[in-house]
């Protein structure tokens, strides 16, 4: 991604550290954080320093591959095995931590009792799986922007773009490519309330980029609909079921309402580490709930009533049906075709 004129990723790995872009000072702060500790790492996640199932999954990996580095050789299997276990504990409802985590673990495994090259192969298949992951997003966005027409003014919600990944992004990545081949596109950003992950993150990307945008509030995008003024709409997930249910960020699925009422194609894209092969549907989905305080303060300014509690899941599931396609690495297919496609 671009920032300050300078090509940056959202996680990488440098000097024995796990650097990555500290996502709550965007864009307001660019600052690198260097952790050290997979304890560290977890805390990171746990508290969105890093942020997006894809950038999650990347730095859960390289996480793991940290907790290799320090687990002695006579615990060296149970050690690793807990680590990965209290990584995926920080985000339950993005399936590529999970994954992520699992890769890496399956690759150390084979190498026990060879503790040192176990280590290495830790680090090494993090990369792996953090090069890939990368690699996908760029290919996903080849082939979804061939979806996007010149004039096309395109709704996205929540940060799917090259921060929320390693790099290039989701639903950013085709609007990305499509700028770059000169198709004049214009893009809505929902603010994303209560972490304002589009006011704050996804503005900030396209701003950079140079593509045309401006930020709604989350409840205006139905009056954008109801003018005919949006042409389709491209989001992210965080989890895709066999069935072609996903989860992604709390507001997605009355998006999706609304484009189906107004025949707008909504399209998902995804890299291939957000299917889970295991989830038949999203009722199966772990759906998190964060802290009241997000929705009742912003930087310790109150913002409702103080003796009201609040309700705050993170994530809400949108139904096959709404979906018009999924955008992969290895094509667009349909939303209950797509689990099997990618395992092709």
């Amino acid at each position: 991604m671009l920032i300050n004129g300078t090509q940056y990723r959202s996680v990488w790995w440098e000097d024995d550290c796990l650097c990555m872009i500290d996502q709550n000072k965007l864009p307001f702060e660019f600052s690198i954080v260097r952790l050290e500790t997979f304890q560290q790492v977890a805390e990171a996640i746990r508290h969105m320093t890093v942020r997006g199932a894809p950038a999650i999954g990347a730095a859960g990996a390289y996480g793991l591959a940290m907790a290799a580095r320090v687990a002695p050789d006579g615990s060296f299997r149970s050690f690793i095995r807990e680590a990965k276990e209290f990584l995926a504990s920080t985000r339950p409802t993005a399936i590529d931590l999970y994954n992520a985590l699992e890769f890496v673990y399956d690759e150390v495994l084979k190498f026990i009792p060879n503790y040192d090259h176990a280590r290495q192969v830790a680090l090494l298949s993090a990369e792996d799986f953090v090069r890939d992951s990368a690699a996908e997003c760029l290919a996903l966005g080849e082939h979804g922007a061939d979806l996007i027409e010149d004039g096309d003014r395109i709704l996205t919600h929540c940060n799917a773009g090259a921060l929320a990944t390693v790099d290039w992004g989701t639903a950013l990545s085709p609007i990305r490519l499509a700028h770059r081949q000169g198709k004049k596109i214009f893009v809505y950003v929902d603010e994303t309330r209560p972490r304002f992950q589009g006011a704050r993150l996804t503005a900030f990307e396209l701003e950079q980029e140079g593509i045309p945008h401006a930020i709604i509030t989350d409840a205006a995008a139905g009056y954008f609909f109801w003018k005919r003024e949006i042409d389709l709409v491209i989001v992210g997930a965080d989890r895709i079921c066999l069935n072609g249910d996903i989860a992604n960020k709390i507001g997605t699925y009355e998006k999706a309402v609304l484009a189906k009422e107004h025949k707008v194609p909504f399209w998902v894209a995804a890299p291939l580490s957000t299917f889970d092969l295991n989830c038949p549907s999203g009722e199966k989905i772990p759906i998190e709930y964060r802290d009241e305080t997000e929705i009742k303060q912003y930087n310790g300014q109150a913002l409702s009533n103080p003796g009201s509690s609040a309700l705050n899941p993170g994530f809400d599931i949108t139904p096959a049906d709404y979906i018009t396609g999924i955008i992969t690495p290895k094509g667009v297919f349909l939303p209950k075709e797509a689990s099997q496609k990618v395992q092709i």
